[in-house]
């Protein structure tokens, strides 16, 4: 069998996209690859032993920083977002298949937030929520609840200002992804839903939605992840705690040690995982699907 001759393109493009394909996980092959070092290791070239040694420093904590709360924060917000974007993408997606009065205007409100740098976003939900505090301050006066007024300390924290701060991130790629996947979408399996006497309800859980569960895992994952990895709009509006990336990049002025790559390592293995089990739950929903009589 005579082989295709490849084209005189082919192979600057092949290198073009070695290169670009090594230019983004380089970075993260050399953090996994200097978590692993010895005792002695240093946070350049090269390895100085191999051993699991600042892993276990990890685990001891890195100076004040309590990692394995800061962990569990961004775990808990990044669990919370996901619902939330997948509940109000899908209702969102549900809805703009009419047409609606104002909804081009609506539409343009959702995505602003991509345009708008993200610091700015995050300066402007926390200024929000301090101009919150004075009132909810004067009001506490006003009304005598003197006890409240002062155990009250400030509006901001991780499921108010920060969460929110996080779904003007997450929401808009979510109602993104729910008009392409209505745009596919087969009208005429709810029309034989009704033609059959199927009420509304019966014909969203039982024929739209899983339909489009495979896609709708793909938006709760984009919505965690996305706000796992959330620094800029998280800087300015979390109130007095931090989330794991927070902590992360202020460690990197602070600790001299390969431990920060173990930690790196650490938030590197939970995304993976999370994208992991999503593709593997997508694509049981879509056997599933295409298995259904």
């Amino acid at each position: 069998m005579i082989a295709e001759k490849r084209p005189a393109g082919f192979w600057p493009l092949a290198l073009f996209f070695a290169a670009f394909v090594l230019f983004l996980y380089g970075p993260m092959l050399v953090i996994v690859v200097l978590s692993f070092q010895g005792p002695e290791g240093g946070l350049t070239f090269p390895l100085r032993g191999v051993s699991l040694h600042w892993f276990y420093k990890l685990a001891e904590g890195l100076g004040v920083v309590d990692i394995g709360a800061a962990l569990q924060r961004s775990l808990g917000l990044g669990l919370v977002v996901m619902a939330i974007t997948v509940v109000f993408s899908v209702l969102a997606g549900l809805a703009f298949r009419k047409k609606l009065r104002g909804g081009n205007l609506l539409f343009f409100v959702v995505v602003a937030s991509l345009i708008m740098p993200s610091i700015i976003v995050s300066l402007g939900i926390g200024l929000e929520f301090r101009l919150m505090d004075t009132a909810l301050k004067f009001l506490f006066g006003a009304w005598g609840m003197d006890d409240t007024l002062a155990n009250f300390g400030t509006s901001l924290g991780l499921y108010t200002s920060a969460l929110g701060a996080h779904l003007t991130w997450t929401l808009p790629f979510g109602l993104l992804i729910m008009f392409a996947i209505f745009n596919r979408f087969n009208p005429a399996y709810e029309e034989a839903a009704r033609d059959l006497g199927a009420t509304p309800w019966q014909g969203f859980a039982h024929v739209v939605l899983p339909l489009i569960a495979p896609s709708v895992v793909g938006i709760g994952m984009f919505g965690f992840t996305l706000s796992w990895d959330e620094i800029a709009r998280t800087s300015q509006a979390i109130g007095d705690v931090n989330t794991l990336p927070l902590e992360l990049q202020g460690l990197t002025s602070t600790v001299t040690t390969p431990s920060i790559y173990a930690l790196g390592t650490v938030t590197m293995v939970v995304s993976f995982a999370v994208m992991g089990l999503t593709v593997g739950l997508a694509r049981l929903l879509e056997k599933r699907k295409k298995a259904a009589p």
